[in-house]
């Protein structure tokens, strides 16, 4: 019979999830500060906030790990929704600036020039 090898544990995958969610946090942060997302779009992330403190949970907190469990999807479900409701194009700008780093000036500066001789 082959033999099976124990499961290992993969840091590589459990560090890019981490990284995707607290890019999705900082995602979630810079658009609630822009004002070209509505704000009925912005209400989703305090409701959804709210289910921490509400008294009504789907699994009650007692039952230790998996209490905790059904808050964290609630708040990660309330995080995408969020960005869904978002307007395409300023997610997109916001992602590329968390991709690539600061945004260039989109100004641009309408010019002309001319060459002189050097006398």
């Amino acid at each position: 019979m082959a033999e099976q090898k124990p499961a290992q544990f993969d840091s590589g995958a459990n560090l890019g999830f981490l990284t995707g969610i607290f890019r999705q946090i900082r995602l979630v942060w810079l658009l609630m500060k822009d004002g070209r997302v509505p704000i009925w779009a912005k209400s989703v992330v305090p409701l959804s906030l709210l289910y921490l403190i509400s008294p009504l949970d789907f699994i009650p907190d007692v039952a230790l790990g998996l209490g905790q469990l059904d808050d964290i999807g609630v708040i990660l479900l309330g995080m995408t929704l969020f960005v869904k409701l978002c307007p395409p194009h300023v997610v997109e700008q916001y992602q590329n600036q968390l991709e690539y780093g600061t945004p260039l000036d989109d100004e641009a500066v309408d010019t002309t020039y001319r060459i002189m001789d050097e006398d």
